[in-house]
């Protein structure tokens, strides 16, 4: 067992925590109410803006998921380090399960699926949309398929956290061969499942439209979004203990290489969408992008491709820059941002031929994340910040002039 060297260190998650749960409680009740009263007074804004502060916040959530699945088949201390950061944020589940109620209940003004189709002009769509809703897009099919994506990701999250708090205390069992077993199909289901979460969610908000690329633009997003929400919550941890004695300029460097590494297919999946949309030319696809580059959204697209990819990619070409923590944060933090700009720019145009941002836009997200936040920190403070008798802990926990700076 590697138990000896964490014999005199406290795992426990510094005090900070707490008191950052207990701010964001307050953000998410301040703007909570403010998006409430919005729900009644501009209830089209209200919920087109749920939907997209929605997705923002479970891409984390299942973004680490994914990551902590794939540092169980991988290992590495780089992924040891941030393990409790992931298992916090992928232990949200069961909240976003809950939040996910108001896109059910605000269907009928986001999907014109779900909408009477006599009131639809365009006939074609009417035509179209007559076939979709008696297979697919149903109300029924809708709720009941969502139903199915929160159990499999509920069930995931229970596993590796029930294994995991076993590592906890001296003589745990080594879980190193059930967290493969479970990682392995685990990722699988975790691809099918978002994927055909993003057709019903995001998707269907231009049935006419469809792209079989698209599931995956979004789950590089969710693990782009992950991996540099980790690394923001590293720095803020890395002013105290046990934090600031396990967090090592190879484990920095290597969270900065994943952060390039999805920063480069994000843009090659978005690439590839828009050069076979493009090169095919059917009335049927290029309207996605039509909406896109015109009405002053081109140059939302623009500025995505430009400050989403090409500067971040440059930065992060930097070795020295990836393994400083105090530096790398603030990209992580751009990142963030960028992600929220791409998934704006993805599900607003549906609603508006110009480019158009509300209070909602801004105020919703901010709810969501401050309750999503309280209970990401209280989850992350309720368990040691390293599973400290796990067989690969000794990979963290050892001194540090073992190690090689490579």
């Amino acid at each position: 067992m590697s138990a000896a060297p964490v014999i005199h260190l406290d795992l426990t998650a510094p005090p900070v925590v707490k008191t950052i749960a207990q701010r964001s409680l307050m953000v998410g009740v301040a703007f909570g109410i403010v998006a409430v009263i919005l729900a009644f007074l501009r209830p089209e804004q209200f919920y087109r803006a749920y939907l997209l502060g929605f997705m923002c916040w479970l891409g984390v959530a299942l973004g680490s998921m994914a990551i902590l699945m794939i540092r169980h088949l991988t290992g590495g201390g780089w992924g040891m380090v941030i393990r409790r950061i992931l298992g916090a944020a992928m232990r949200t589940v069961p909240l976003l399960a809950l939040l996910f109620i108001p896109v059910i209940l605000g269907m009928h003004k986001l999907y014109i699926w779900a909408q009477p189709l006599d009131q639809i002009a365009d006939k074609h769509l009417r035509e179209h949309l007559e076939d979709i809703t008696k297979t697919y897009l149903t109300t029924n099919g809708f709720i009941l398929r969502a139903v199915f994506y929160f159990a499999i990701w509920n069930l995931l999250s229970f596993l590796l956290s029930k294994w995991s708090k076993q590592t906890d205390r001296a003589g745990a069992p080594d879980n190193t061969d059930r967290f493969k077993v479970v990682a392995g199909p685990g990722l699988i289901l975790y691809g099918f499942t978002i994927s055909f979460a993003a057709i019903d969610w995001v998707m269907s908000l231009d049935p006419s439209w469809i792209s079989t690329i698209f599931g995956l633009v979004i789950l590089i997003g969710e693990v782009l979004s992950a991996m540099c929400f980790a690394v923001v919550v590293e720095r803020i941890l890395f002013d105290y203990k046990p934090m600031s004695e396990m967090l090592k300029p190879d484990f920095v460097h290597d969270h900065g290489k994943w952060m390039l590494t999805f920063v480069m297919v994000w843009a090659y999946f978005n690439y590839s969408q828009w050069l076979i949309i493009w090169a095919g030319n059917l009335p049927s696809e290029i309207t996605y992008y039509l909406r896109r580059l015109n009405g002053g959204w081109g140059y939302v697209g623009l500025f995505i491709v430009i400050f989403h990819f090409a500067i971040p990619f440059g930065t992060l070409l930097s070795r020295s820059f990836k393994r400083n923590i105090r530096k790398l944060v603030w990209l992580a933090v751009w990142l963030m941002l960028m992600r929220y700009l791409d998934l704006f720019w993805i599900i607003e145009p549906n609603f508006s031929k110009t480019f158009t941002v509300t209070i909602a836009d801004v105020v919703v997200p901010v709810a969501i994340g401050g309750f999503w936040l309280a209970y990401f920190f209280r989850n992350l403070g309720s368990l040691p910040l390293l599973p400290a008798y796990d067989p690969s802990a000794g990979e963290v926990l050892e001194p540090a002039h073992h190690r090689q700076n490579a």
